[in-house]
């Protein structure tokens, strides 16, 4: 088995996940909130959930385990994200928020992505590269509610 198809297969699958929970903890914070932020939410996730469930066919066709983020990393982050929410719920604050998250996984699927580009399959570096352009594409469209 390819240890670096492993390493940057669990990456991916991990940021889709982390990504599919923080955004669906998110539209249920701002349930019944008027915020117009939710349609970009919306996106969002249906996005992870694309990744989260392309990267779990891959690991069947590698024949590699994944393993889900830490339940400590979901409450962290679930924390976090209700005192923003309750600081500051307006879209601007809402985007800000998001802007951040999306551009820490974009620069950590990036350096993964110059650390493994030889090393493992296609697929894998393909499916990497498209999570990485989802999210600087995310980010951008965010802009427009600062």
């Amino acid at each position: 088995m390819n240890e670096s198809n492993q390493e940057l297969l669990q990456y991916i699958y991990k940021t889709a996940e982390m990504g599919k929970y923080s955004t669906t903890e998110l539209v249920k914070e701002l349930h019944g909130k008027d915020n117009k932020i939710k349609e970009v939410l919306d996106d969002i996730l249906n996005e992870y959930e694309k990744y989260f469930e392309r990267s779990l066919k891959l690991f069947s066709k590698f024949k590699i385990e994944e393993k889900e983020v830490g339940f400590m990393a979901k409450m962290s982050a679930n924390i976090s994200m209700k005192k923003e929410v309750l600081e500051d719920n307006s879209d601007a604050s809402m985007a800000d928020m998001l802007i951040k998250g999306l551009t820490m996984g974009s620069l950590e699927i990036s350096k993964k992505i110059d650390q493994y580009e030889k090393k493992v399959d296609n697929k894998i570096l393909d499916l990497a590269k498209e999570l990485h352009k989802f999210q600087e594409k995310q980010i951008d469209n965010l802009k427009k509610y600062l």
